[in-house]
C-alpha cells in the first residue's frame, strides 16, 4: 500500500514538472513575441529580383463578320432573296477551304419599316401617323479563316455574292499560351541570372526559390475594322482585293522571384 502511494505521488510530481516546463517554454515564446518583438524561428536570408521576357505573336486566325441586308414590301419575297444570297456566299467560303465548323450564323432578323405621314391640316390639328412601307431582313454570319492568303480574295468577292455589309475583320492567335510560355521562360531566366550576379557580388549563393509571381502584358487587338459596302448588293465593278495586314503583337511577362541565399 505504501509503495503504491509513493508511485502515485511520484507520477503526479513528474506530470506537474513536465507541465511547468511546457508552460515556461510557452511563456518565453510569448514574451519574445510581445515584449521584444523577436521572431520565434530564425529568419531565412532572401533576395527578391524581377525579370521580363518578351515574344512576338503573329496572328494566324482571321475572323470576318458579314451580312446580307434586303429590303422590300413582301417579307416572303425578301426572305427568299436574302437566303439565296447568303447560301451562295457560304458555299463560296467553303470552296475557299473554310471548314464547316468555322462558319456560324450570328444573326437572323426581320423587322418592319415605317414612314411618318403628316396630315394636310397638321398645323390646325397636330398629329400624323406611321405607315408601313416595307420590311428589312438581315442575316449575319461569322467565319474563321485559318489561311491568311484567303482573306483578301474572300473579301473582294463578297459583293458579287450578294454580301452588302461587312461589320469587322479581326485577327487573333490560335494558341496564345505558346507565346506566353516563351516570354515566361525568358523572364525567369533573366531573374535567375540577376539573382546569381547579385549573390556573387555579395559573397553568397542562391539556394532555392521561396516565392514567385508574374504579370502579363500585350494582347490581340483588332487590327482592321471596316463598315464596308452599302445596301447595294452585287456590283459591276471588278472586285479589288483589299490589302489586309494582320500585324504582330508583343507579348510580355514580368516575374518577381524571391530566392533563399546562404
Amino acid at each position: 500500500m505504501s509503495n503504491q502511494f509513493s508511485e502515485t505521488v511520484g507520477s503526479k510530481a513528474f506530470f506537474w514538472g513536465v507541465l511547468n516546463l511546457i508552460l515556461l517554454a510557452v511563456g518565453i515564446i510569448i514574451w519574445k513575441i510581445l515584449i521584444l518583438g523577436l521572431p520565434v524561428l530564425p529568419e531565412r536570408a532572401t533576395i527578391t529580383v524581377s525579370g521580363e521576357g518578351e515574344s512576338v505573336a503573329i496572328p494566324d486566325i482571321t475572323r470576318i463578320s458579314f451580312s446580307v441586308v434586303t429590303e422590300g414590301k413582301d417579307p416572303a419575297t425578301i426572305q427568299k432573296e436574302n437566303i439565296q444570297k447568303m447560301n451562295a456566299a457560304i458555299e463560296f467560303v467553303k470552296e475557299q477551304g473554310v471548314a464547316k465548323e468555322d462558319i456560324k450564323t450570328a444573326n437572323y432578323s426581320l423587322y418592319p419599316r415605317y414612314d411618318y405621314i403628316r396630315q394636310s391640316n397638321e398645323y390646325l390639328y397636330p398629329g400624323g401617323k406611321q405607315v408601313l412601307v416595307g420590311y428589312t431582313i438581315t442575316q449575319t454570319v461569322n467565319v474563321k479563316i485559318r489561311d491568311a492568303e484567303k482573306v483578301s480574295p474572300i473579301l473582294a468577292a463578297f459583293p458579287s455574292k450578294g454580301i452588302n455589309q461587312i461589320e469587322n475583320v479581326s485577327f487573333e492567335v490560335d494558341e496564345p499560351e505558346t507565346y506566353l510560355n516563351l516570354a515566361r521562360e525568358e523572364a525567369f531566366e533573366k531573374a535567375r541570372a540577376k539573382a546569381d550576379a547579385m549573390a556573387s557580388a555579395n559573397g553568397v549563393r542562391v539556394r532555392r526559390v521561396v516565392t514567385f509571381s508574374e504579370s502579363t502584358g500585350g494582347g490581340y487587338p483588332i487590327f482592321f475594322k471596316e463598315a464596308a459596302y452599302g445596301l447595294g448588293g452585287a456590283t459591276d465593278v471588278a472586285p479589288v482585293p483589299p490589302q489586309i495586314e494582320p500585324g504582330s503583337q508583343d507579348i510580355s511577362v514580368n516575374v518577381s522571384v524571391t530566392y533563399e541565399i546562404r
